[in-house]
């Protein structure tokens, strides 16, 4: 108990968090107003039926995980869908008890399809919106918080603000769809990845917690999307024997421990189906090439040209001051390079959009070098107009928004 205490005294909400609360804030209000701008689609109706099949029965088809077939791209994004649905229709069963007969939501029959609960609830398309909004909003938080730890407040201000402001994720987080969800937990796993390099340089008390933090994160990233855990892994391999001198026979069989960990995270999403679960190796929808289209699509894109332009400063930077050339600037550099040459060959798929909180976080890294250099105020003033400029693109290229 005494040690729960500290560690609430040790929490504070200080300048930095609320800078941090405002622009997420920002965010998750674009979001939101971006949401009751829509109206229910068919994708929107595939994702609620059959992610409330996972929740509340089996598919009806034999052989079958759910009526949409066997999920060839990552299950938690159907599941995080049918969730608050399924929570939803379950207050309202309990609700029922306390109405008229012919005010009840279900009735005699004690099923509601889908197509029903869209005259039932009101609130059904922020409901199936709701999980990816949160997903969203704590990738923004992962992503200020490993940059400030980093680069400082003002490198983590930096990388938040143009996140913030960013139409890509912004896409992303209103509708249903595995990205928003494989961006965090790739993101996730490569950073815990690095933190168990530097925890296997002191004691081995200290290995373990770190080492479930990684299997928790690899499992989000393996139920996200089928081809979020290998590219997770891989990543963090090459990191972790960057960073862990002395202890490198060790990183291969943690990283594996905490890899078969993360597919009993997957089975379990299953609900521990192993025919299921098998399709996702039987499926070859994970196969991956290369490709830079998707990088000249996201660059040239006129939503993103505060993005753009900071990665471009951000980038010379990086090769002209020998200061910002060091671990922590190189690492999501090179995670962002190879997340962009990215594209699925089988499943949907946007690895490129996994790359952005990467290089977000680089070019928080690069300016954080910049504003420690002697022209501190032009750093700080060019950080301020680009991170304006891309909020004023991202709110000129969402319709309907302005």
């Amino acid at each position: 108990m005494t040690r729960r205490l500290g560690i609430l005294r040790r929490f504070r909400f200080n300048a930095p968090q609320r800078v941090a609360a405002v622009l997420l804030g920002l965010f998750l209000a674009q979001g939101m107003w971006l949401t009751s701008r829509q109206t229910l689609s068919d994708r929107d109706y595939e994702y609620a039926r059959c992610g409330r099949e996972t929740w509340e029965k089996p598919s009806p088809l034999a052989g079958y995980y759910t009526s949409c077939g066997n999920i060839h791209d990552g299950i938690l994004a159907y599941r995080a869908a049918g969730l608050p649905l399924t929570l939803n229709l379950g207050v309202e069963r309990g609700l029922d008890h306390f109405r008229k007969p012919e005010e009840r939501i279900v009735q005699s029959s004690g099923e509601l399809s889908t197509w029903e609960l869209r005259h039932q609830l009101t609130h059904i398309l922020l409901l199936l919106r709701l999980p990816f909004l949160a997903a969203g909003c704590m990738l923004g938080g992962g992503l200020w918080w490993v940059s400030r730890r980093l680069y400082g407040n003002l490198g983590g201000y930096t990388a938040l603000g143009l996140y913030c402001f960013s139409p890509t994720i912004l896409r992303a987080c209103i509708v249903p769809n595995p990205e928003i969800l494989a961006a965090l937990g790739v993101y996730a796993a490569v950073y815990t990845c690095i933190g168990v390099a530097h925890a296997m340089q002191g004691p081995r008390r200290r290995w373990k917690p770190r080492i479930v933090l990684l299997t928790v994160a690899l499992g989000l990233a393996a139920a996200s999307h089928i081809a979020a855990l290998p590219v997770a892994a891989l990543l963090g391999v090459v990191l972790m024997l960057w960073v862990a001198e002395g202890r490198r026979s060790q990183v291969l069989p943690v990283v594996l421990a905490a890899t078969a960990g993360a597919l009993v995270v997957l089975f379990a999403c299953y609900g521990f189906s192993p025919d299921a679960f098998s399709y996702v190796f039987r499926s070859g929808a994970g196969f991956l090439w290369f490709s830079i289209d998707p990088a000249q699509r996201f660059f040239f894109t006129l939503g993103n040209a505060g993005i753009a332009v900071a990665s471009g400063a951000a980038v010379l930077l990086y090769l002209g001051l020998r200061q910002t050339r060091y671990f922590g600037n190189t690492a999501p550099l090179l995670c962002a390079v190879v997340l962009f040459a990215l594209v699925m060959t089988g499943a949907p798929g946007s690895p490129w959009l996994w790359a952005v909180p990467f290089l977000l976080t680089f070019v928080g890294g690069a300016f954080a070098d910049a504003y420690e250099s002697p022209r501190r105020r032009i750093a700080l003033t060019a950080a301020s107009a680009l991170v304006a400029m891309q909020a004023i693109f991202c709110l000129l290229s969402l319709p309907g928004l302005l």
